[in-house]
């Protein structure tokens, strides 16, 4: 693939906003993402149920396939196809509210773009946050975070610092943990429904669920660790 792509899933009405959902990857690798990897189908199906929830409502999704599966250092492959995607969706939809979800090395892509013009919120699950990752951009953002606390892959403790950052520099940040690991697949439903649930009022279609807006407004560490 010489560019990424935009699966897209239209809204049943005039749109009225945009939701684009990142799968993971990997650190360093050249070669497009496989069709069949977990981390791409996983991300299809929670994008598959937050459109059916809620394409009558006025909400597109599109699902981004990148151009390599690595995030590749410096390169930062997945940002820059994010990025492109926004792009994309500034030129089809103009000033719709956009709302970015990701999932591990997608989670790190969305949460980099997330003070891009028009982000609405942005949803990282299991993000892979190493220590560093930049956080000023987020000053003012919404930002929603859930992660395994069982998550062998990318230890649920990287985005918990790195929630404590973006809040310090002014985001306004709500992490949640679950039981389970990195694959989002024991307690799926509630993965799924999180996701939907952030993008319905980060996209101003719903009002924020009150566990959420609650921990959007508690201080460290209080609204970074909540289980559920």
């Amino acid at each position: 693939m010489t560019e990424p792509y935009l699966e897209r899933r239209p809204a049943g009405r005039p749109p009225r906003a945009v939701a684009l959902f990142c799968h993971g990857g990997t650190v360093a690798s050249v070669e497009p993402p496989k069709e069949r990897a977990l981390s791409l189908v996983r991300m299809r199906a929670i994008e598959q149920f937050v459109s059916a929830a809620a394409a009558d409502r006025g909400l597109t999704t599109g699902l981004l396939r990148y151009r390599v599966a690595g995030w590749n250092g410096a390169a930062a492959d997945a940002y820059a196809d994010v990025r492109w995607a926004l792009d994309r969706v500034r030129a089809e939809h103009g000033d719709l509210p956009v709302v970015l979800v990701g999932h591990s090395m997608g989670g790190r892509a969305v949460l980099r773009a997330g003070g891009q013009d028009g982000v609405a919120a942005v949803c990282a699950l299991a993000p892979w946050t190493p220590p560093g990752e930049p956080v000023d951009h987020l000053r003012g953002r919404t930002v929603a975070i859930l992660h395994g606390r069982g998550d062998r892959w990318v230890p649920a403790q990287l985005s918990a610092d790195y929630a404590v950052r973006a809040q310090q520099t002014g985001a306004r940040v709500a992490r949640f943990t679950v039981a389970g690991g990195h694959s989002m697949l024991r307690r799926a439903y509630l993965w799924h429904t999180f996701v939907r649930d952030v993008v319905l009022a980060g996209a101003g279609l719903a009002p924020m669920r009150p566990d959420v807006a609650e921990a959007l407004d508690r201080p460290a560490p209080e609204g970074l660790a909540v289980p559920l």
